[in-house]
């Protein structure tokens, strides 16, 4: 089936078109050995030998109840305990946890594809040839996330919703800019930053395997994403005058206006016909939804302020935005953490497949005995 039959919106067109800014860096020194940047070598080597397949390191034969993907609760529901929720029949509130599924994940894939693009984009734009080796190996990571998250919409839940008009709107402002540090900005401190954090909670607090499978192995390459965006970052923004940085600052504060605003799943309510207004509205009434947003940024707010954007604005817009004493969670521990978790799903998952084949080997060998 199409992936245009799946949408439960049709998207505004086939393509989307954004007009590309800046120019294309080539070098002429290969001897990257001598470069002086080891950590972002290192980093190289990891991406290379992390790469995996997302059709055999993942168990697709796992089945998904496409109206409870993720095991939702009730409490978590924006219209829970509404005038709407006395009205729905349990298939209303399965059809209704099938759409906020889908469309979460719906803006899971769509960012992952727009993640790729700005990969690739900093191949073409970054002045050091080690940053477009490791650009090289994320643009193939964000590939196989685009891959495995469109497998999961159309094969276990069977739905999609087209791409937010806010996570549109920062993808158009990152790759719309000339300047070659924009799309580490947009990409690997805001949305990366903002996905880690929603993938963390959903892979957390899910007792759906197939999904926590997914979002622990992307999580687990995103990790080096944000690594990668931080020590770049941090290298070039000691450079910058203090105007060079207030335009990069104010950029960021827009940006976390526009990553808060796109996580209401307003459009969900819509499709359930409630207007958008009383939609937005019973969004910003949610205690979940306040609790979810503070929680996504803990992984923005740190990296801001670890590569040296933290001006009197900046810090302003967070305490006004309640997140500002996330500044000092440990990241480092954060992504630690999340490479723990994926390595330890391997070893659950070799162990099973050993016990399997031991099993078979004892039963080949009880069979041969019997005959």
């Amino acid at each position: 089936m199409s992936t245009r039959d799946l949408y439960v919106n049709a998207p505004a067109g086939p393509v989307w078109e954004v007009p590309a800014a800046g120019a294309a860096r080539f070098l002429w020194e290969y001897d990257v050995e001598n470069v002086g940047r080891e950590r972002l070598l290192a980093l190289y080597q990891k991406g290379k030998d992390k790469q995996w397949d997302g059709a055999t390191r993942i168990d697709w034969d796992i089945e998904v109840d496409p109206y409870d993907p993720l095991g939702t609760p009730d409490e978590v529901l924006t219209l829970h305990g509404t005038r709407h929720w006395a009205k729905m029949t349990e298939k209303d509130k399965g059809d209704l946890r099938r759409h906020y599924s889908s469309w979460q994940f719906s803006q899971f894939l769509h960012g992952e594809q727009g993640a790729m693009i700005c990969a690739a984009r900093i191949v073409e734009s970054v002045p050091d040839l080690d940053a477009k080796f490791y650009s090289a190996t994320q643009t193939m990571d964000e590939a196989r996330h685009a891959e495995i998250y469109g497998r999961f919409l159309h094969e276990k839940i069977g739905m999609l919703y087209p791409i937010n008009d806010n996570l549109k709107g920062l993808l158009d402002d990152t790759l719309r800019d000339s300047r070659w540090d924009m799309p580490y900005l947009g990409m690997q401190v805001l949305i990366e930053g903002l996905a880690l954090a929603a993938f963390g909670m959903i892979r957390d607090t899910t007792d759906k395997p197939l999904p926590k499978q997914i979002l622990a192995y992307v999580m687990q390459d995103e990790a080096r994403h944000v690594a990668f965006g931080r020590m770049a970052l941090r290298d070039y923004y000691k450079q910058l005058t203090d105007a060079e940085l207030r335009e990069r600052e104010e950029f960021v504060i827009e940006g976390c206006h526009l990553m808060r605003d796109r996580l209401r799943g307003v459009e969900v309510l819509e499709n359930f016909g409630i207007p958008r207004k009383e939609a937005e509205e019973l969004s910003e009434q949610s205690e979940f939804l306040h609790l979810f947003r503070k929680l996504l940024f803990s992984r923005i707010v740190p990296c801001v302020k670890d590569i040296g954007l933290w001006g009197e604005r900046l810090q302003k817009a967070y305490l006004d935005m309640g997140v500002f004493d996330l500044g000092d969670s440990n990241l480092d521990l954060l992504m630690t953490q999340d490479e723990e978790i994926a390595e330890a799903l391997d070893r659950e998952r070799f162990a099973t497949e050993e016990a399997e084949r031991v099993a078979e080997v004892e039963r080949a060998i009880t069979a041969g005995a019997e005959e």
